[in-house]
């Protein structure tokens, strides 16, 4: 193969120019633009389909993910009043007159967060009972309100325990019908010979909102069998019937089917008008253009060439031997009859020398440069994924902690905070994060905590308007709250505060964390702020508080250990910690520039 290709260079080398420009215009422009060109349209046509058969199935899941979550939270609540013994007592007790019940009922009400918890996700409860004692209205009533429902006689006709049921009746006005979706569940743990209910309404017009306020361009077609229950485009409207589906409708839309207690839906995702062959079919008198210039421009500067290869040759000779680049490529092929085989042999001479001196010289001192690079940012990755096991494992500490003592569905809002937390902390794309998004992550946290202390623990965080944009590492100021919340309230019995103060002073950015709890002797701040001031990598490895630590060498790396830290408290009534950060010059690098916008 070296050898065929050795011999057709030579022959080449014999021809005239003008028949090389030809041959290479042929070869090397008219072909491969025709091949190029065929398989760069078939290869996007294909990907475009896949593309937008993997965006269809990704809405189909999202949407599965809302009507899952909550239709899911519905049921968690009907199993745990399934199971509770105060409603299964307030529902079946006999009650001597409408005063007695009424009394009970308040009493029963105020002791729940039901209708709070229900109310935040667009439902409405309503409790059914065959007890003749109790008076109807509010969230109880006797069983005649529920017996005419097309919800009950499905759940009856069917014979479940619970259901999830779509309607569109008139149970709650003889004047106005409308769409209602509806969760029922018996309530029969306890005592299967009295009927009870639970109902739980969601509201469809939250629903709908839901799926069209995810934006999605693809119209969403939720269905039971035929008829379309929600909808994000023409079929939402919920003071009408419910539509049936056609064929046509749903013609080549991806189709995915979910249960839900009981209920079978399927989703349909309908495709987009096919943007590809649309925007081909518009530009079609623009690509025609462009490609007849790619034929017919290349062929004319061929021509051109010709009449002036000479000159420019001699032009290119001299711009060659003063070519500035980190290596020069030596061009093959030196034996030849023509002006360029003469120019080739002095370009190689200049090239074995120059590369030579490049490697030598600069390309030297670019890898040392490359190797320090390289060692800083693996030092701030290796200390990135240190802390943050250390941090997220004392936060579900005190979730766990608190629901062991509380034993309150308060979990919930706990573990949705976390969920904050977590993800703004893997949507921080680098180390380096906003003041702003960092004093979220301390609000979230100082909620979480505020579970687990109860009224031990206040707080109170002020921050310039003009410093909230200013960019510090990531994890910096919630490192030294938690350790306020750990070392400072945590070991006090009595009520504590916690500032957290950011402001911009004269010569940079002053950070204050200031708690009110249990502080430290004066040999302990003497102690911590000696290791804050020396902090180093060496120190992390013999432990102690690592968080602290870590957190002081982050910010003595990036400020190239400009920073300054100050640490002021008393035994039994607190501890500051103040962190001075200077505005650096501009024109720093990224990892740099800690106080700039």
């Amino acid at each position: 193969m070296g050898k065929a290709l050795h011999k057709l260079g030579l022959w080449m080398d014999d021809f005239t120019i003008k028949k090389k420009f030809y041959i290479f215009y042929v070869v090397c422009v008219l072909i491969p633009l025709i091949v190029t060109d065929s398989v760069v349209f078939l290869t996007t046509a294909k990907f475009d389909r896949e593309r937008r058969e993997h965006e269809m199935s990704n809405i189909a899941s999202a949407v599965e993910y809302s009507l899952s979550s909550m239709i899911g939270n519905a049921g968690e609540i009907g199993n745990s009043i399934y199971t509770n013994r105060d409603f299964e007592e307030f529902l079946s007790k006999r009650y001597t007159n409408s005063a007695e019940y009424v009394a009970a009922y308040q009493n029963f009400l105020s002791g729940t967060l039901l209708e709070n918890a229900l109310g935040m996700n667009s439902m409405i409860f309503t409790l059914y009972t065959d007890n003749d004692t109790i008076v109807n209205g509010g969230r109880v009533n006797t069983l005649d309100k529920l017996r005419n429902t097309e919800s009950y006689l499905q759940l009856n006709e069917e014979a479940k325990s619970k259901g999830l049921f779509f309607v569109y009746d008139d149970s709650s006005s003889r004047i106005t019908r409308e769409r209602r979706i509806i969760y029922l569940q018996r309530l029969d743990f306890y005592d299967a010979e009295t009927e009870k209910y639970l109902k739980i309404e969601f509201d469809y017009g939250s629903m709908v909102r839901i799926i069209k306020n995810m934006n999605y361009d693809n119209e969403v077609l939720i269905c039971e069998g035929d008829r379309i229950l929600l909808s994000n485009g023409q079929y939402g409207s919920y003071g009408s019937e419910f539509q049936r589906l056609d064929n046509a409708t749903i013609r080549e839309a991806y189709e995915h089917t979910i249960s839900l207690y009981g209920t079978d839906l399927t989703i349909y995702v309908k495709p987009v008008e096919n943007s590809f062959l649309t925007s081909i079919r518009n530009e079609l008198p623009i690509i025609l253009l462009l490609l007849a210039a790619n034929v017919i421009f290349p062929f004319w500067f061929v021509q051109i060439f010709n009449r002036s290869f000479t000159k420019r040759i001699t032009e290119l000779s001299r711009v060659f031997k003063s070519v500035d680049s980190d290596h020069l490529i030596p061009m093959p092929c030196e034996d030849g009859k023509d002006e360029i085989s003469s120019m080739i042999r002095n370009y190689n001479r200049m090239v074995e020398r120059t590369n030579g001196l490049i490697e030598t010289v600069y390309k030297n001192k670019i890898r040392e440069q490359e190797i320090l690079v390289g060692r800083k940012n693996a030092e701030l990755l290796a200390l990135h994924s240190q802390i943050n096991p250390h941090f997220l494992f004392n936060v579900l500490e005190s979730i766990r902690m608190h629901s062991i003592l509380k034993k309150e569905n308060e979990t919930a809002d706990m573990v949705s905070k976390l969920a904050v937390m977590q993800r703004q902390y893997v949507e921080w794309g680098n180390d380096s994060v906003s003041i702003f998004q960092e004093i979220e992550f301390v609000k979230a946290y100082l909620a979480l905590q505020k579970y687990r202390f109860g009224e031990r623990l206040n707080y109170d965080i002020e921050v310039d308007r003009e410093c909230e944009n200013f960019k510090i590492p990531k994890l910096t100021i919630v490192t030294f709250v938690e350790n306020a919340c750990v070392h400072g309230i945590e070991s006090k019995s009595s009520p504590g505060w916690i500032f957290v103060r950011i402001g911009r002073q004269e010569e940079g950015l002053e950070i204050e964390i200031e708690d009110t709890g249990s502080g430290m002797a004066e040999a302990k701040l003497t102690e911590l702020q000696n290791n804050m001031c020396n902090a180093s990598i060496e120190m992390l490895k013999g432990g102690g508080r690592v968080g602290i630590i870590n957190a002081c060498v982050r910010l003595k790396m990036v400020t190239e250990n400009r920073v300054e830290f100050r640490v002021e408290g008393e035994e039994g009534v607190g501890t500051t910690v103040t962190i001075r950060i200077p505005c650096l010059q501009e024109g720093k690098t990224d990892a740099e520039s800690i106080v700039s916008r």
